[in-house]
């Protein structure tokens, strides 16, 4: 059977779900995404890289050798976490699983007090490995309920809808923790000019540790829905053996059709590289913009609600671009502007723009943002956040389309494991590069090389054309 024959093929039909569990659904992601915004990206990796260790290469080097070991877990994982969730149908069980490891590596993060011993320093790694290997695992679960909530016509709006949910929770989670929480050292208000709820230790960085208790406290409370509402089958399912059985003989199956299926092939490799770089700019963006600027916390999270707010409009416009230029399109064009973006932040350092334009760096004390250094590293970031959710956003959408829609469930397995099965292989250059070199700027340089290989896959793949 051809590509093409198969995607001729028609879907069943399934009942569209109440809307009060199609909210709950989206909300997941609005409970989870302050563990991606306050600890993976904004506020607790530059902490712990600057205060944590001690040195910033040194912490930057641990902390990417703790995220590629996270990855490595997950796609390791992954498979048969979604043959066991898929075959039994229990899912919510499982995530009910992931939500405790979740929470209780989120909490561990407050013992990461500043010039730790080995010992905590250890402990807090391991607390991060654990919280990211179960919001990953929750993730595949929560993500394979989609065909049994709406029919296929309506899965990329849905898929849409929770994205964007999902970047309001990190953005409203960075405006409490930056306006309520995290004071500036030097006026001692938050952003929004107020004096902090919570009477802190500036000296053991107490804002810093809380930020993993809130987003525990954030998931607990915005989680709930979503287990009260959101329809769980429950037939009598296979034992364990026979569902690993069943998933090893589909999963053979789809492997031995993929060479027949080039488009499908050339783009599932193009987004397990791509998506190793993208997630590395996440992972390493607040660091390196922490070690040339000294930011404080009150920094880096204006910094997140900025570019948290540019993904919410870039997930939008990409959108629209989407249903008019295909999603192709939308993919190459998005990361061609991240390979700029990249490229830009690492053009600045304290005293230089563009590699070369002198400027003057950022006086102690000033306001956010006031340097011109800053402010070409913001402006090259928000390029960034512009485009990294249309990728992610496109990436499914073209799925969609190229996947025979008898076996859409199967390939969205498949596509989450290739944006798993070399996760660990961006953050692991990046701290290798900057062990080596003891250079921050050329371990993220090396990003840059994923993007670029990225775009090359994806150059011959062929989208087919929407009916």
């Amino acid at each position: 059977m051809t590509e093409m024959d198969a995607q001729a093929r028609p879907a069943h039909a399934v009942e569209r779900a109440p809307l009060r569990a199609l909210v709950s659904w989206t909300l997941y992601d609005f409970a989870t995404q302050p563990y991606y915004t306050l600890v993976l990206t904004f506020l607790f990796a530059p902490y712990f890289a600057s205060h944590v260790v001690g040195d910033v290469a040194l912490g930057q080097t641990i902390w990417g050798y703790g995220a590629a070991a996270a990855s490595v877990l997950v796609a390791a994982g992954s498979p048969f976490v979604g043959a066991v969730a898929d075959g039994t149908r229990r899912r919510k069980i499982w995530i009910a699983l992931f939500s405790l490891l979740l929470v209780a590596g989120l909490a561990t993060l407050w013992l990461a007090i500043p010039a730790a011993p080995a010992g905590t320093i250890a402990l807090v790694i391991f607390a991060f490995v654990v919280a990211t290997a179960a919001a990953e695992f929750s993730s595949v679960v929560v993500n394979s309920m989609m065909p049994s909530l709406v029919p296929p016509s309506a899965l990329g709006r849905l898929s849409g809808i929770g994205w964007g949910v999902g970047y309001l929770g990190g953005l409203l989670s960075l405006a409490l923790v930056a306006g309520l929480v995290v004071a500036n050292p030097a006026t001692g208000k938050t952003l929004f000019g107020l004096v902090p709820i919570f009477d802190l230790d500036p000296g053991s960085h107490q804002a810093d540790r809380l930020v993993g208790p809130i987003a525990a406290v954030w998931f607990v409370v915005f989680v709930a829905p979503f287990f009260m509402f959101v329809p769980d089958a429950k037939p009598a399912g296979p034992s364990t053996s026979e569902v690993r059985a069943s998933a090893a003989r589909q999963l053979w199956s789809t492997l031995k059709e993929l060479p027949r299926q080039r488009d499908m092939l050339l783009f599932l490799v193009a987004r397990m590289i791509y998506s190793d770089g993208l997630s590395a700019i996440f992972a390493f963006g607040g660091i390196y913009g922490t070690a040339v600027f000294g930011w404080s916390a009150l920094e880096l999270g204006l910094f997140g609600i900025i570019l948290t707010a540019t993904g919410m409009a870039g997930a939008v416009i990409g959108g629209f671009f989407d249903d008019r230029a295909g999603a192709r399109t939308v993919i190459l064009v998005s990361l061609a502007c991240l390979l700029i973006g990249a490229l830009g932040i690492l053009s600045v350092t304290k005293s230089t723009i563009l590699f070369s334009i002198d400027v003057a760096p950022k006086e102690p004390g000033s306001s956010p943002f006031s340097s011109t250094g800053e402010q070409v590293f913001l402006a090259f970031a928000i390029v960034v956040g512009l485009a990294a959710a249309p990728v992610q956003a496109a990436s499914r959408s073209l799925l969609a389309r190229l996947a025979p829609p008898d076996q859409i469930a199967r390939y969205f397995g498949l596509f989450a494991f290739s944006g798993k099965v070399t996760a660990f292989l961006a953050p692991f250059i990046v701290a290798t590069v900057t062990l080596l070199s003891g250079s921050q700027r050329l371990g993220m340089a090396t990003i840059a090389l994923f993007l670029i290989a990225g775009i090359l896959l994806m150059l011959p793949v062929r989208e087919p054309r929407q009916r």
